[in-house]
């Protein structure tokens, strides 16, 4: 099995509503996502892709598109947190991503695995698909999810 892993890294807030500690407060994170592809590698001869998987500035362009570009730099809301919805909501331009669960990095690790999956799933016909994510909220703490 031969994988390709492209790391990337965004900024956003969150809390963890009902927490015993801190993280019930409004704080952010400096997020670091790896994201593992498994495919066959491209043998088309000329190609640009040839002998690769897939390029890492593509693996990068579908991971910002989908994912990246949307979470960074904005609070990730519960849908149920709904004073700080209301909050959030009052505040002119802000950047605001409300999610289904609550924004644990676990939570977070399976709304983006199941957001990049469909991206990536089979781009070249190649059998291309999301392995593996890794959702670092610290340096020190993370969640991994495996296909």
């Amino acid at each position: 099995m031969l994988t390709i892993t492209r790391k990337l890294e965004f900024d956003a807030g969150h809390r963890i509503p009902d927490h015993k500690s801190q993280c019930r407060n409004l704080h952010g994170h400096r997020y670091t996502l790896e994201i593992t592809l498994m495919g066959e590698i491209i043998r088309e001869e000329g190609s640009s892709d040839q002998g690769m998987i897939m390029d890492f500035s593509d693996v990068k362009a579908l991971a910002k598109q989908h994912l990246v570009d949307v979470w960074d730099h904005a609070f990730l809301v519960y849908a149920k947190d709904e004073k700080v919805r209301e909050f959030l909501q009052s505040l002119p331009g802000h950047k605001t991503v409300v999610i289904d669960s609550i924004p644990t990095v676990e939570n977070l690790a399976q709304t983006a695995f199941d957001i990049l999956k469909a991206a990536y799933q089979d781009h070249y016909g190649t059998g291309l698909r999301l392995h593996k994510l890794v959702l670092h909220e610290t340096p020190n703490c993370w969640a991994e999810i495996t296909e």
